[in-house]
């Protein structure tokens, strides 16, 4: 009751012309209020009759009548309005910023309920009223609220566009069809439709299976992401005992020798000692021979001197021989010698074998299953072809444009912005998108295999245009002897098996590039994870005559 009761009350304060709630309410001389503005123009559009009438009792004026203020609708509108605001300020039935509007609300306007094509605005559900009880307004075509119905009418003709013209793909209204359009390839809007949206559900069902493959991939690479960390954890746990047990059987071996050094040590001081005391006794005795010899030197009794001295010289012969005295620290030189030997040797072997075990590492594939064979790679197979208009004029291509020779004679190439003018290269005219594989047969002194965005320089002096010194180009550089990646001017010495024939994988949107060896096995050379922000195409640099590379035919 509580509701229906404010339902009336608001009903009773609203104008009969435009339903909203009076506004600046105003009262005729039969006794009805309506807002100033709404029974003006009522009347305004009477005026050529001079017959003005009361829309709500049809009263007829001769005269147009005065209007008065209603003082006391204007107070009681304006209290409910308030009222209103403080009961539901968030009512869900006004029109936010994001929502498409009434037009013919005054005030705070409420959200569109319908469009009107043939009227061109959008209504609320009071105010979309007539539309359902006129005749005339039912014929009216009705849609969904919309902000762009303005774009919807024909800016030359002020029509609604119903045709869509596919020679020039816009929309145009029916006498457009028969005017600028005449001769055009048209149909109506609705055939379009049809037409956009089997094209729009065969889209969605491509995006739906690039989704589903994406998220089959998701889970590959957490599976591969958990794969890597096991692996990589029990890597380093097993090294660390490796090298554990190494440290160990070092320090037992320090031990071993400290023991031996020690027990040898205490061998040749026990013997020196000896050898010292016999010394010290052998001095004591000798010392006391000369004192008896000193004391007869001085016996004056000749028969006495004879007798003692005759059973003294028979002392006097000693048996020592001399020491040899070696320098300080040098009993065990030998020892430190041949431990210095071992340290070399040990020191050359764990180098040797530690760039092994990084070079190791360094070849790690973390890539899907499916492609650690080149069966797998081949699943992703990128025809390329090159692209003559990209060509230097020293270059010669053949075999269906795959084959790029370099010449010593200008082949006379047209001009073409997109032929490159300083560098012997020239890229492919496929782009490279999503996952991407393809083979180089390179013959020659030097050769580069690149992949390059379609924006890099292609004329002026200078190395911004070359594959390799600048940020739009990776690059690997078969020489002879080795390779070697180069990006943005910046070299990585790259160490693998040298073969003639290069495989290049490319997964745009993982931002991966990878370089291989390609023979009877197939060895990682370089692998770099990046962000692609364009499409890339592949390329090819030729720089010594005669020397030539094949985008493989496989």
């Amino acid at each position: 009751m509580e509701q229906q009761g404010a339902e009336l009350q608001t009903q009773t304060f609203n104008c009969p012309i435009c339903l909203d709630p009076l506004k600046e309410p105003v009262t005729t001389s039969c006794g009805h209020s309506y807002c100033g503005t709404c029974i003006r123009n009522h009347w305004d559009a009477e005026e050529e009759n001079h017959i003005y009438t009361c829309p709500q009792c049809r009263e007829k004026f001769i005269r147009r009548p005065d209007l008065k203020k209603n003082i006391m609708s204007a107070k009681l509108v304006e209290e409910l309005k308030k009222n209103r605001l403080q009961d539901d300020p968030d009512d869900q039935r006004f029109a936010a910023a994001e929502d498409v509007a009434c037009d013919s609300c005054t005030g705070r306007k409420l959200k569109a309920f319908k469009s009107c094509l043939n009227c061109v605005a959008s209504y609320c559900e009071k105010h979309l009223q007539p539309h359902h009880e006129s005749a005339a307004l039912k014929r009216h075509k009705l849609v969904d609220p919309s902000k762009k119905i303005q774009e919807m009418i024909c800016s030359h003709h002020d029509e609604v566009m119903k045709m869509f013209c596919r020679t020039d793909q816009q929309c145009i209204c029916i006498f457009c069809s028969m005017e600028e359009h005449k001769d055009h390839d048209t149909v109506t809007a609705a055939v379009e439709k049809t037409e956009k949206q089997r094209e729009l559900q065969e889209s969605l069902a491509d995006i739906h299976k690039n989704i589903q493959n994406r998220e089959k991939d998701v889970e590959l690479l957490k599976e591969q992401e958990k794969t890597i960390n096991l692996s990589a954890d029990q890597t380093v746990e097993h090294s660390e005992q490796m090298f554990t047990e190494l440290i160990r059987l070092l320090h037992q071996r320090s031990s071993e020798l400290e023991k031996e050094v020690r027990s040898k040590q205490q061998t040749e001081v026990s013997a020196v000692r000896a050898l010292q005391e016999k010394l010290e006794q052998e001095i004591s005795e000798l010392k006391k021979r000369d004192a008896e010899l000193q004391q007869l030197s001085h016996t004056e009794d000749h028969i006495q001197f004879v007798l003692s001295y005759s059973s003294l010289s028979a002392l006097s012969v000693s048996t020592h021989s001399s020491i040899i005295h070696r320098g300080p620290g040098s009993c065990f030189e030998e020892v430190t010698e041949v431990v210095s030997v071992l340290r070399e040797h040990l020191h050359k072997v764990l180098m040797e074998d530690w760039n092994k075990v990084c070079q190791t590492v360094e070849r790690v594939d973390v890539l899907p299953l499916e492609l650690r064979s080149r069966a797998g790679f081949l699943k992703h197979l990128q025809k390329n072809t090159l692209d003559p208009n990209t060509s230097h004029r020293y270059l010669r291509l053949s075999e269906g444009n795959r084959k790029v020779t370099r010449m010593k004679e200008d082949q006379l190439h047209p001009d073409h912005p997109d032929r490159f003018t300083e560098w012997p290269q020239v890229l492919s005219r496929e782009s490279l998108t999503g996952r991407c594989y393809w083979e180089v047969e390179v013959r020659g002194m030097k050769v580069n295999v690149p992949v390059a965005y379609k924006s890099i320089s292609r004329a002026g002096i200078g190395r911004k245009c070359e594959f390799r010194a600048n940020d739009k180009s990776w690059t690997l550089d078969c020489s002879s002897k080795n390779y070697t990646f180069i990006h943005n001017n910046i070299e990585s010495p790259v160490s693998g098996p040298q073969s003639s024939r290069i495989g290049v994988y490319v997964d745009h949107t993982a931002g991966i590039l990878s370089f291989y060896s390609v023979s009877e096995t197939m060895t990682l050379l370089h692998r770099v994870i990046t962000t692609f922000t364009e499409p890339l195409h592949a390329g090819v640099s030729v720089y010594y005559y005669g020397d030539n590379a094949e985008l493989c035919k496989l």
